[in-house]
């Protein structure tokens, strides 16, 4: 069973950065792109930004030029966030692409003043 423990999410003022990391516990086999989610209150689960085996990223345009995702020792992802926005207020959520694993509990982003 995969588990995913987010964290690294905070409160922020606009402008600012934050750096979000993931604990995976578990895999799957046969799928290699670790992505971020996220979802605003209200709003539903998003695509934030993916990596691939060979580290080939992806991002929503949203937040192109802003977040760069890459992964750690452990292979596991981290979105690096700059500039951060009112509106990248949300819960951020580690996951395959494709989403097959279970959720975990994300971690809270606000961006506010």
């Amino acid at each position: 069973q995969v588990q995913f423990v987010e964290s690294g999410g905070g409160l922020v003022q606009p402008g600012g950065s934050l750096r979000l990391s993931c604990t995976i516990s578990g895999s799957i086999t046969g799928i290699y792109i670790m992505a971020w989610y996220r979802q605003a209150p209200g709003k539903e689960r998003e695509f934030v930004a993916a990596i691939g085996s060979s580290n080939i990223t992806q991002y929503v345009d949203s937040v192109k030029g802003r977040f760069t995702i890459s992964r750690d020792a452990m292979a596991a992802p981290v979105l690096q966030m700059n500039n951060l926005r009112p509106d990248d207020t949300a819960v951020y959520y580690c996951n395959y692409r494709p989403a097959v694993a279970p959720w975990g509990k994300g971690t809270p982003v606000t961006v506010s003043s």
